[in-house]
């Protein structure tokens, strides 16, 4: 299985992704430094998802249970990641309280459509009742 958190940066993504058994974590900030991505484009960012969605993929395909924590902003690029796997759970993660890093949302992010995604407002749960949630979308 395939679990992906996703919303504007400082959502809750990693803080939420670090409390999820899984067998692999990865993580966007980190998928970036690793591969020393700088580019913020449209067609950056897609390309850096593209690259998370393979990894996440061969490691499903390997018997592995992954955690993805990454902005995904783009439709296209969710689209990308259903396509190499049937297995894939989303959580799309809003916010509405004010925490300093709104300066580095992506402007044109593809807001999902609702049913076909968990939505979690982190700013109305706490931390281990978004938790609570995720566990139980995933064993649907």
């Amino acid at each position: 299985m395939i679990i992906v958190l996703f919303g504007q940066p400082h959502s809750g993504k990693t803080t939420l992704a670090n409390l999820i058994d899984a067998d692999f974590y990865i993580d966007g900030d980190h998928l970036r430094t690793m591969f020393q991505n700088k580019d913020y484009s449209k067609q950056g960012r897609i390309n850096n998802l593209n690259r998370a969605s393979d990894i996440a993929t061969y490691l499903h395909y390997n018997g592995n249970k992954v955690v993805l924590s990454l902005v995904y902003p783009y439709k296209e690029a969710r689209d990308y990641l259903n396509s190499l796997s049937g297995n894939v759970k989303w959580v799309y993660l809003t916010y509405k309280d004010v925490r300093g890093r709104e300066n580095f949302h992506v402007k044109d992010f593809e807001v999902p459509l609702v049913e076909s995604f968990l939505k979690i407002d982190t700013s109305k749960n706490t931390i281990y009742e978004c938790v609570d949630q995720i566990k139980n979308y995933i064993n649907e």
